[in-house]
């Protein structure tokens, strides 16, 4: 089991003190990235409970699990065939910028958090970008999560809504508005150590997913019938934007690197949490693949049939994760407008700040209701510049004196020249369709 330090149940994850205030080791407020939230133990206690190499594997794991793994086939559908060499191509790209992240913490032992990478790589200004970078990823996340959920539930209960005056609200939107109006007290919490706890089972309940869609495939009438397109050029924008989505677990990697017990273990974890996340997403995406062909949707629950079991647990699993991370993600945002009133002398309402935050990421639900596209943003810009930008070039600028191989060099401009390209392109792309489906 993970421990109370590094419990990451998606590849979003923000490290709190045990008063669920997002801050660094060093006492700055933090940011960190998915995939949600570790609950972190006092100083004195966090040699205690260092975890073992299995247990700092299920970190990895929960970190790298997320709601990509829904989308996933509908991006292999987008990019054809061939596209799944790039879903590898990604996956080593984003475990060699995890290894260049390590080597910068090794550089400095005070280093315990993302944010400090940049800190010692460009000053303020560097902690400064890699926090508002993962500040807009976690808001924008939250408001996937409600994208998600309105879709989930209108295919679980269609025609459901609500008549107010001379007005209707129904579908997606009702169900948006529903589940924002449930998650808001869990917003209020001072302490979500209960909540990251409850949030665990992200490997679990993507095994479920999985386990599920194939059950429906095999039992429950749908079948592989589907032969698919070896590419698709024009879909390919999309596709990198969705898996680079998938491997951006980076700001929690040196959360979970901390807390092990042997630090030098920390590359063999990150090998084999990126082979065996590569496997779960590479078997998805070809299971909902050979089941939907170029029809799958943007979640693949949303294909699944309705009036089996099958589908009742994978929706079901679905929805109650984005239930216990939501808050996770939002808080650590609500702290740093809090503590920045408080440094201009201004009184906050926690309650006030929090419900106000809510209702933001609801009317940009409402207003780009598009789960595929609004992840293949986050991935194309923010995920990208996380994953694979900043920990190369942060590696440059602390290594500046260090001499480097030819090999060593031509990887990392060849990986920023890729990122740069995703970024360009999949932004574009994204966008384009936002706009285009408004």
């Amino acid at each position: 089991m993970a421990s109370s330090q590094t419990q990451s149940p998606d590849h979003h994850a923000i490290l709190l003190d045990y008063n669920g205030n997002g801050r660094s080791a060093l006492g700055e407020p933090l940011l960190s990235h998915d995939h949600v939230v570790k609950a972190t133990c006092k100083e004195e206690e966090q040699h205690q409970d260092e975890a073992s190499f299995v247990r700092t594997c299920f970190n990895g794991l929960n970190a790298l699990s997320g709601v990509g793994l829904l989308s996933i086939p509908y991006a292999l559908a987008e990019g054809g065939w061939l596209s799944l060499i790039l879903l590898l191509v990604i996956a080593i790209i984003c475990c060699y910028t995890g290894l260049l992240l390590k080597r910068c913490m090794d550089a400095d032992p005070s280093i315990r958090t993302y944010p400090d990478v940049g800190g010692l790589a460009f000053g303020y200004n560097g902690r400064l970008a890699v926090s508002i970078f993962m500040y807009v990823e976690l808001f924008l996340v939250a408001t996937g999560f409600l994208i998600l959920e309105g879709d989930n539930l209108d295919k679980l209960f269609p025609g459901i809504g609500l008549q107010v005056g001379v007005y209707r609200i129904a579908g997606k939107q009702f169900f948006i508005i529903l589940m924002a109006l449930i998650i808001v007290p869990t917003t209020w919490l001072k302490n979500l150590g209960v909540l990251a706890y409850v949030s665990a089972g992200g490997v679990l309940a993507s095994l479920i997913v999985v386990c599920s869609v194939l059950w429906a495939a095999t039992f429950d009438g749908v079948g592989f019938k589907e032969r698919g397109r070896p590419v698709n050029i024009s879909g390919l924008p999309t596709s990198l934007g969705l898996y680079a989505f998938c491997y951006c677990g980076h700001a929690v990697f040196p959360t979970i690197r901390n807390s092990m017990k042997n630090k030098a273990q920390f590359p063999k974890v990150l090998v084999v949490c990126f082979v065996i996340c590569t496997i779960n997403y590479a078997s998805m995406a070809v299971l909902g693949y050979l089941m939907y062909g170029n029809e799958v949707q943007s979640q693949v629950t949303l294909n699944l049939p309705l009036g089996h079991i099958s589908t009742q647990i994978a929706i079901y699993t679905v929805l109650i994760n984005p239930y216990t991370k939501y808050a996770l993600l939002i808080t650590p945002i609500a702290s740093a407008i809090e503590e920045r009133l408080l440094a201009y002398n201004k009184r906050s309402n926690p309650i006030a700040t929090r419900t106000l935050l809510v209702s933001s990421t609801v009317v940009i639900a409402l207003t780009i209701p598009f789960f595929a596209d609004l992840m293949s943003f986050i991935g194309s810009l923010l995920s990208v510049i996380v994953s694979m930008l900043l920990p190369c070039v942060c590696y440059l600028v602390i290594f500046k004196d260090k001499k480097k191989s030819k090999i060593e060099l031509v990887s990392i401009v060849a990986i920023l020249v890729f990122g740069v390209l995703i970024a360009i392109l999949g932004t574009y792309t994204s966008l384009k369709q936002i706009i285009h489906e408004l």
